[in-house]
């Protein structure tokens, strides 16, 4: 069966050796890549009170958007500590002593990459999208949930909506809050109430949308608002109102039911859009915006250059032979005094309308431009993604053919070096395609365009098994370049 494939012995080795550690590495990128994503996020989890349902959904949607990182690294860091492992065990230069080129060695694993850039253009463009829709759906759902109610003690709790709440010490055996203040910003900040007591308890309903506060031993201040003074009819009355209580019960809106936002709402983002949806959008916001340029220049043209049509409507003639005919210079000599003040006054209107209009008009395209823009960007990423993968392949296989250092420590450290690299020009180049510095596809492609003569130059030197890293190559050529100045020196010193 594996003859009638044309797979040998050789090829089997190879995909054995560099799926385990494939997976294996894959795994563990996605590992740190989610954790650095919950890092950022997590002021929309914690103190949140979710189910473990959401989290776990959290966690299933951040795992799916760190792929497009965590392939190019692991396809690296695999091939480099395969082709490592196998120089450090000299079966590399067994190999290549049988006859065999490092070209035939790679093609199995060549083969396999290329599978794997195929399936990341697809899941680019079909899986990415939809859980990028239901990601940012989850992300604005959590942010807009009430934090569960947990007061510390000694510092002001501000979660609660217009309330700021202060609690100087807990006891955790009875539940009871102890010297409580309480500033209720509900009516504004110039009306605001204050509430302090002795003890009290928190609880919240059990539909979880309220906050019942019982409070015990206490008074309360309440600013007199406008309207209340002029019900009194009098300026001297007095400017808060005082409460004494034993005990005191309030009711709190504090909803801390999660409800998730509709996905529609995310519809027309670009994360969220494959190809032909990519391109539908920017085809038709492209006709929007040119239709809109093309409206800006005819009603410039025709109606405010000069105020044309304000001519025309002097006189029964055409406009366009009145004010063709007109000399401006010594017209504006034969205007009085007033007659110019008023010229004057009317030409610097409509300038300034119609700076206002191309103002207008430039903000609205400036929109347009943007929503582009973002299109082009996501779509020329779709592809980026698997170009990515093909590069680090071509780079990681001979690296690790040269170096021949297996394991993790080398490899790893290599690898990272390079992976933080590419980040950086690929960042560098988004954000010069966003704020439209470069042509989108130069913004997006520079990082490609970058690693791939590294990864042409070092596939070359390690076919021709090119001593790179060798420090005493590098030493003997130095020393030839020494030996060649001392020369020139010397000749220059008998001239």
């Amino acid at each position: 069966m594996l003859r009638i494939f044309g797979i040998k012995k050789l090829d089997l080795y190879m995909l054995r050796s560099f799926l385990g550690l494939f997976f294996v590495t894959f795994v563990i990128c996605c590992f740190i890549l989610v954790m650095q994503l919950l890092w950022m996020r997590i002021n929309d989890i914690v103190g949140k009170g979710v189910e473990i349902w959401v989290l776990l959904e959290f966690l299933f949607y951040s795992l799916i958007s760190v792929v497009p990182m965590a392939l190019p690294l692991a396809i690296l860091l695999a091939s480099l500590m395969t082709f490592g492992n196998l120089g450090e065990r000299f079966e590399l230069t067994a190999m290549k002593s049988a006859g065999i080129s490092l070209f035939r060695i790679m093609r199995p694993l060549t083969i396999f990459i290329l599978l794997v850039c195929a399936g990341a253009f697809v899941f680019s463009n079909s899986v990415l999208p939809r859980t990028q829709v239901k990601f940012w759906t989850l992300v604005f759902s959590l942010r807009l949930k009430s934090p569960e109610l947990d007061i510390p003690a000694g510092e002001f709790y501000k979660r609660v909506k217009d309330h700021n709440i202060y609690v100087r010490k807990k006891d955790s055996r009875t539940g009871l809050l102890h010297d409580l203040m309480i500033y209720d910003y509900s009516n504004g900040f110039q009306n605001a109430s204050v509430t302090v007591a002795d003890s009290g308890r928190i609880n919240a309903t059990s539909d979880h949308k309220y906050l019942v506060m019982t409070l015990y031993h206490g008074e309360s201040f309440e600013n007199l608002n406008q309207e209340q003074q002029r019900a009194t009819h009098s300026q001297q009355s007095v400017p808060y109102r005082r409460e004494i209580f034993r005990r005191k019960s309030m009711l709190i809106e504090f909803d801390t039911e999660f409800t998730r936002c509709d996905e529609s709402v995310f519809s027309d983002q670009h994360v969220s859009k494959d190809m032909a949806s990519l391109l539908h959008s920017i085809d038709s916001v492209t006709v929007l915006a040119d239709g809109k340029s093309r409206q800006q220049s005819d009603e410039l043209r025709s109606r405010h250059y000069l105020g044309r049509d304000e001519y025309g409507s002097i006189s029964s003639s055409g406009k366009d032979t009145v004010f063709a005919a007109i000399d401006m210079n010594s017209t504006y000599a034969t205007f009085s005094p007033s007659d110019r003040q008023r010229a004057l006054q009317y030409a610097a209107d409509q300038a300034r309308r119609c700076s206002d209009i191309v103002q207008y008009n430039s903000v609205v395209l400036d929109d347009y431009q943007r929503y582009i823009r973002k299109h082009e960007m996501e779509l020329h990423r779709k592809f980026t993604l698997s170009f990515a993968c093909l590069v680090f392949f071509f780079i990681g296989v001979p690296l690790g053919a040269i170096i021949r250092k297996g394991g993790m420590g080398m490899p790893t450290v290599i690898s990272v070096s390079l992976f933080i690299v590419y980040y950086i020009i690929d960042n560098a180049g988004y954000k010069m395609a966003r704020e439209a510095l470069w042509p989108v596809w130069e913004g997006m492609w520079l990082s490609s365009f970058v690693l791939l003569p590294l990864g042409v130059f070092l596939t070359y030197k390690a076919a021709t098994d090119s001593a790179l890293f060798n420090p005493e190559v590098w030493i003997r050529e130095a020393e030839k370049i020494m030996n060649k100045l001392k020369k020139l020196h010397k000749q220059n010193g008998q001239d």
